[in-house]
C-alpha cells in the first residue's frame, strides 16, 4: 500500500474527463458532417423542384426527328400516364419545328375514361390544325381499353403479332360484405342525407333500382367509347357482335378485323413512314418533389377508395 500513488484519484478523474471531452469532440464532428450532407441533399431536392425540366432536354439539336411520347402504365390522373402529361408532350412535339411526325409508344391496360377522352380529343384537334403532321401509335405488349381509346384517334396503329389489343368495354368493380357481417354479428350503422347517397355500399344489400341506374351509366360511357373508336377508325373496322364486347385480340387477329393497321416497330415507322430516323422522346418527366408528394397524397386517396373502385376502361 506504501507504493500506491497518492494522486491516483486525481489522475483517474483527469483521464475520465479527457475521455469525455474526446467523445464530445468526435460526436460534434459527426454532427457537423451529418448536417452538411443533409444540407446538400435538401439543396439537391430544392434544385429539382425549382427546375422541373432540368435534365429533360429533348436533345433535337436542330435536326429533323420523330417525336416519341410514351403512353405506358395505367391511365389515371395520379399516375405518370395522365392526360396533362401526355398532352404536354404532344404540344411540345408539335411546337418543335423539327418534328416531322409523332409516335405514341403504347403499352397500357387502360384506365380512366375521362383521361383517355381528353387525350383522344386533343389528338383529333392537333390533326385538324396540323393535317400534314402524322401521328401514329406503335403498340408493344398491350393497348387495351382506355389505351385503345386514345390510339384510335391516331392516323394508324401498328402492332406486333403477339400484342394484345381491344377490350372495348367499361367496368366498375367492388366487393360485398353483407353475408360476412351477418355471420360475424356485426351491425352496419350508416346515416345519410339523400336517398341514394350510400349507393352500392359494400356493407348493405344491393338495391335493384340502384344497380340498374349504375348499369345505365356504364352503358352510356361504353357508347361514348364505341362512338370514339368508330370515328377514329372509320371504314377500316370490320364490325362483329364481339368487337365492342370487351374481348381482346392478338395483334395478328386485330389486323384482320381492322382494329389496327399493320405490323411494324417504332424504329421502322420513324425511318420508313415519317422519314426521320432520329427519335427524340418528348414525354414530360415528373419532378422529384412532385413524385414524393404525389405518392403521399395518393396513398390516402387509395385508402378511401379501396372498397369501391371508380369507372375504368380496362
Amino acid at each position: 500500500m506504501s507504493n500506491q500513488n497518492p494522486n491516483w484519484e486525481r489522475e483517474l478523474l483527469e483521464k475520465v474527463a479527457l475521455s469525455a471531452i474526446t467523445e464530445q469532440t468526435r460526436a460534434r464532428r459527426w454532427s457537423v458532417a451529418f448536417k452538411s450532407l443533409l444540407f446538400v441533399y435538401l439543396f439537391a431536392i430544392f434544385g429539382v423542384a425549382v427546375y422541373p425540366k432540368l435534365g429533360n432536354d429533348h436533345g433535337s439539336k436542330g435536326d429533323d426527328h420523330t417525336a416519341i411520347i410514351d403512353l405506358m402504365g395505367q391511365i389515371s390522373e395520379d399516375k405518370d400516364a395522365n392526360a396533362d402529361s401526355i398532352i404536354e408532350g404532344l404540344h411540345d412535339a408539335v411546337e418543335d419545328k423539327h418534328t416531322k411526325g409523332i409516335i405514341l409508344h403504347a403499352n397500357s391496360p387502360g384506365g380512366s375514361p375521362v383521361q383517355s377522352a381528353y387525350v383522344y380529343d386533343e389528338i383529333r384537334r392537333i390533326k385538324k390544325e396540323h393535317p400534314t403532321l402524322p401521328i401514329y401509335t406503335v403498340v408493344s405488349d398491350m393497348c387495351a381499353s382506355g389505351c385503345y381509346y386514345i390510339a384510335s384517334a391516331s392516323d394508324k396503329i401498328f402492332v406486333n403479332p403477339a400484342s394484345l389489343v381491344g377490350s372495348i368495354g367499361v367496368l366498375m368493380d367492388g366487393f360485398g360484405f353483407v353475408d360476412v357481417m351477418q355471420k360475424l354479428g356485426v351491425e352496419r350503422r350508416l346515416m345519410t342525407a339523400g336517398a341514394h347517397k350510400a349507393m352500392l355500399d359494400p356493407f348493405t344489400p344491393r338495391k335493384e333500382s340502384e344497380t340498374l341506374y349504375m348499369q345505365n351509366l356504364l352503358n352510356q360511357v361504353h357508347q361514348q367509347f364505341i362512338s370514339a373508336v368508330k370515328i377514329g377508325r372509320g371504314t377500316r373496322l370490320k364490325e362483329s357482335p364481339d368487337m365492342f364486347s370487351g374481348l381482346v385480340w392478338s395483334g395478328e387477329e386485330a389486323v384482320k378485323i381492322g382494329l389496327v393497321d399493320d405490323f411494324a416497330t417504332q424504329h421502322e415507322i420513324a425511318k420508313n413512314l415519317i422519314g426521320a430516323e432520329n427519335e427524340v422522346n418528348f414525354t414530360p418527366q415528373a419532378r422529384l418533389i412532385d413524385k414524393i408528394t404525389g405518392r403521399l397524397g395518393a396513398s390516402f386517396g387509395q385508402a378511401l377508395s379501396s372498397f369501391l373502385q371508380p369507372v375504368s376502361l380496362r
